[in-house]
């Protein structure tokens, strides 16, 4: 009897710098994702957002569910930067967590610094072309 394919979400179960960026996705830990990720203590996931929706997916909760681990959080947000929606930055500013959206490149590039500084710090990130 054949066996199918296993599909499971994306999920990488550790912390890793974004070593590159663009064509539609990233690559860290010596692998590729295609589409955006969510960069939390617990790992990398595959997200749901896209430039049209930077903010959506409800993966993007799972943000909260670390809270206790995270604050910071850098939003890529595609090519140009988009403000959180109000309810959403009220959200993290309950919870006690900083929230900085900029261009996907710059949300990269930040999140890798402040991860080698070992700081408190999610990314949720949108793949760009």
């Amino acid at each position: 009897m054949a066996q199918g394919i296993e599909m499971r979400q994306a999920h990488f179960p550790g912390r890793a710098p974004i070593d590159a960026y663009g064509n539609g996705g990233f690559r860290f830990a010596s692998m590729s994702h295609k589409g955006s990720i969510l960069c939390l203590p617990s790992g990398i996931y595959g997200w749901e957002a896209t430039i049209a929706q930077p903010f959506g997916g409800e993966r993007l909760l799972k943000i909260f569910e670390e809270a206790d681990a995270v604050k910071f959080v850098l939003f890529g947000t595609g090519p140009d930067i988009r403000r959180l929606p109000p309810a959403l930055a009220d959200r993290f500013r309950k919870a006690g967590i900083s929230c900085d959206p900029m261009s996907t490149g710059a949300a990269v590039r930040t999140f890798n610094v402040m991860l080698a500084e070992g700081r408190p710090v999610a990314a949720a990130l949108v793949a760009v072309e």
